[in-house]
């Protein structure tokens, strides 16, 4: 992912859409981010989709709702701009939705904090410039409690890229396993209250599984254009497959899915913008888009017949990155026990 393209988009202002003016940002609300969302995941390539959304919607986030006033002038216009691109560090090989089982600790030392432990599955892993990462800060406090966010920038001696993961899709991102050995970091880089840090990554779980639903919906709608185009144009049999009932069919009904998602997500994002609880209904929007946009492309891939099968298509790589969609930010039976659980 060209650093370049990253700077151009903060130069244009969508890289802070939410936040407040006097840092750089624009000052609007979860349906205009929604709309940028939307648009940005009309691109094939999901990697490119998902560097900017942690960074605009999953991780730097953490820093607008709890930095001081310190922390804030000095991280978020470089933020904004694309000058400095973060990544938020929670998930460990042990702890995914589950945050209260992490197990990375900072403890106090001196007139700082001694962060050790490891995490994993962190997207913009490599190459970010800022960290905000999850520790456990109190040996007493059980579950949720005694979890405290920090801020660490690249560089910070003690802290270093375990490795760069090879995943099957969202091959333009980069995902890393993250070390902390005795990574020692000042008190003013402690993020929000010590010790309330699980709050603050839950608040973000909706805006960050509405974007998951943006994703899903601009993968699918792509899928569909792409596929349109394709059936309309394919001989077989001396007919193209548009000819074909069950083709014109099946991709009325997908068709119709996705425009019913569409109005879902929106409707989420009004909800989020009155600042109303909508843990259900997000948690809902996450499940039912995850498993749509993989039926979508099942559909449009097989359609595509042989030229599915063949890397580099753009049919085949959407294929590929929607997989991520039904696991990454909650795994489609995570969503549907927190629906449960508010039926």
């Amino acid at each position: 992912m060209p650093r370049e393209v990253l700077r151009r988009m903060g130069g244009l202002g969508f890289l802070g859409l939410m936040y407040a003016p006097e840092h750089g940002g624009a000052g609007a609300d979860p349906l205009t981010n929604l709309v940028f969302a939307e648009a940005l995941s009309q691109s094939t390539f999901g990697g490119f989709i998902v560097t900017v959304l942690v960074h605009t919607d999953m991780a730097s986030p953490h820093l607008h709702h709890a930095g001081n006033a310190a922390q804030l002038a000095q991280y978020m216009p470089g933020i904004i701009k694309g000058e400095a691109i973060t990544a938020v560090a929670v998930t460990e090989p042990d702890a995914g939705s589950d945050v209260a089982g992490i197990r990375t600790r900072a403890e106090r030392v001196g007139g700082g904090f001694l962060i050790n432990g490891s995490k994993m599955f962190i997207t913009n892993g490599v190459h970010a410039d800022v960290y905000f990462v999850a520790a456990k800060t109190s040996r007493e406090a059980r579950g949720a409690h005694g979890i405290s966010m920090f801020i660490v920038d690249k560089g910070t001696p003690g802290f270093r890229v375990g490795r760069a993961l090879k995943k099957t899709g969202w091959l333009s991102s980069d995902t890393a396993e993250l070390i902390f050995e005795d990574c020692r970091i000042p008190a003013s880089n402690l993020l929000g209250r010590e010790n309330e840090g699980f709050y603050s990554v839950v608040k973000n779980f909706q805006n960050e599984r509405l974007m998951c639903g943006a994703m899903a919906l601009g993968h699918a709608t792509q899928a569909m254009r792409l596929t349109l185009e394709h059936v309309k144009q394919r001989q077989a049999f001396g007919k193209p497959l548009w000819d074909k009932q069950t083709i014109r069919q099946r991709l009325a009904m997908l068709s119709a899915k996705t425009e019913a998602l569409r109005s879902y997500t929106y409707h989420c994002a009004w909800l989020m913008s009155q600042e109303r609880d909508c843990v259900r209904e997000i948690s809902g929007l996450k499940a039912l888009a995850g498993e749509l946009v993989n039926e979508v492309l099942y559909t449009c891939q097989q359609f595509h017949g042989g030229m599915g099968y063949i890397r580099e298509t753009a049919i085949e790589r959407l294929w590929r990155d929607a997989r991520i969609l039904a696991i990454g930010g909650g795994a489609t039976e995570v969503m549907l026990e927190e629906v449960a659980k508010r039926l």
